[in-house]
């Protein structure tokens, strides 16, 4: 009988810690953790698991839930990152800078999501950037945005808006990368680079 009960505890144990992770790495319980560890380069993240076979089934319930619609490497990959070039936390009360050169791969974007991952939840229809708008800027080596909540007297400079995102991450998409890229991530890519400009309470 004592084995029975040890046995009914450890099961119930069991089918608790399982359920509890599947529901934190999904982000039901909470925000679950971030993808992309598996390459890290100056505080941007990627795991190119992601829409491949190789992705275990929190990865994949991740992505489903949230609807990244992850493609193959070959076709695209992802890096986040969440602080600024001082390992500060991005957040919605702060300005950035974001800056860059021409990036590995056919086509390429950065967007903003909250700390759930998600769009924020504003209506300034400027929640990314992308290669078309470096080519607006006549710059495509050599373009910049500001991120902030709304424009702060800058009309005519490209933004992205942060308003109600609270803590929030930067995605960069490249879309059909450079064989380059895929082969020697850390050596190939030079990923945008944000810089606090302002920071509510701090500056």
């Amino acid at each position: 009988m004592r084995v029975f009960i040890l046995l009914l505890i450890v099961g119930f144990l069991g089918l608790f810690a399982g359920g509890a992770s599947a529901l934190w790495m999904g982000g039901i319980a909470g925000s679950g953790p971030r993808l992309g560890e598996a390459v890290r380069i100056d505080g941007w993240t990627s795991d190119w698991s992601i829409g491949s076979e190789a992705a275990n089934p929190y990865i994949r319930a991740r992505i489903a839930r949230f609807g990244l619609l992850a493609l193959r490497k070959e076709e695209a990959v992802y890096f986040t990152t969440a602080r600024d070039t001082n390992g500060r936390r991005l957040r919605d009360d702060c300005i950035y800078s974001v800056s860059g050169g021409t990036m590995p791969a056919a086509w390429w974007s950065i967007t903003l999501y909250d700390r759930d991952s998600r769009l924020p939840m504003n209506s300034d229809g400027a929640l990314s950037f992308d290669a078309s708008d470096a080519e607006q800027m006549g710059a495509p080596d050599q373009w910049g945005f500001r991120v902030s909540a709304d424009q702060s007297g800058h009309p005519d400079e490209l933004w992205v808006s942060s308003r109600n995102a609270g803590q929030f991450d930067l995605t960069l998409r490249l879309y059909l990368p450079t064989q380059e890229l895929l082969d020697d991530p850390e050596g190939t890519l030079q990923p945008p680079i944000v810089k606090e400009l302002y920071c509510d309470g701090r500056s």
